[in-house]
């Protein structure tokens, strides 16, 4: 008998993968000591390489970093990593260089909770079957949004975006719970407490039909930024049904003939060493075989 499997877990919406997180930073060589020799991240080689912005490759992943007063996502980011227990070394070995500023870590039983220099939270998580075959990356990001917000912002992702948004208790409170992309998740999920104003970081998506959605959020009046063929962007996440908005989160939204669309990112292997350097195991592996 021919082996039954759920042919709808490999259907596509019409968002396909958030590539970057843009958080301004005061300051990059902190964000160095932090990015690359604390999370053993990768500095991009080829894009942005000077000294008021930096990217940093997390698998297929980014950190857009540029100079600014400093901003904080309104939740968490949620990272995939090789090695929890190299992590922690990397994150030791900066504590000094970092004291004076917000930076933290605390290490848990399946996972690493780390406070970046300006007060923005990570959770670190080693590879696991329900992040997919994902080895280095950013299958989530948590928002905080205001009580009662869920549900519509899930019928906005589903209704504007074609894409998968569910209601569902996360973390014991009510969240709206959005595909974007193959493994890659938003959660906005609701808090009791006030949340601060928000200070302009963006998410970037990318979509299979990028006029579709455009057209839908332009007759809203959402748009705020048209800022090439290949992108755009919007501010208001509100209910379709009544208009009311009910969270900001900035979008760069691009199409999939964007040129940068499926470019390779070079992702270094942080134990690899001058003093203990080996031959061949330079590059660290994004995803694991199938």
């Amino acid at each position: 008998m021919a082996a039954k499997f759920d042919r709808t877990q490999e259907d596509m919406t019409n968002v396909v993968g958030l590539e970057h997180m843009n958080l301004t930073v005061p300051d990059q060589r902190i964000a160095t000591l932090f990015y690359i020799t604390g999370m053993g991240f990768t500095r991009d080689p080829y894009l942005v390489t000077g000294v008021v912005n930096m990217w940093v490759n997390i698998g297929r992943n980014q950190y857009h970093l540029p100079i600014g007063e400093p901003q904080k996502v309104r939740g968490r980011v949620g990272l995939v990593t090789p090695n929890l227990k190299d992590l922690a070394k990397s994150l030791k070995a900066v504590r000094k260089d970092l004291a004076g500023t917000k930076f933290d870590y605390k290490v848990k039983k399946d996972h690493i909770d780390v406070t970046c220099p300006w007060g923005n939270h990570i959770r670190a998580h080693a590879p696991d079957p329900k992040f997919g075959n994902i080895l280095l990356g950013m299958p989530y990001v948590v928002f905080d949004v205001p009580k009662g917000a869920a549900a519509g912002i899930a019928r906005f992702y589903e209704s504007i975006f074609e894409t998968q948004a569910t209601v569902e208790k996360f973390e014991r409170a009510t969240t709206a719970n959005v595909l974007v992309g193959a493994q890659q998740r938003f959660l906005f999920k609701e808090s009791k407490t006030k949340l601060p104003a928000y200070d302009g970081h963006h998410i970037q998506l990318y979509v299979t039909n990028f006029s579709r959605p455009y057209q839908k959020l332009l007759d809203r009046g959402l748009i705020t930024q048209e800022s090439n063929q290949h992108q755009y962007r919007f501010l208001d996440i509100v209910d379709p049904d009544s208009g009311k908005k009910l969270y900001q989160l900035e979008h760069e939204i691009r199409s999939m003939t964007h040129p940068l669309f499926g470019r390779p990112m070079i992702n270094r292997n942080p134990a690899q060493t001058n003093n203990s350097f080996s031959a061949g195991y330079d590059d660290r592996p994004w995803s694991a075989p199938v």
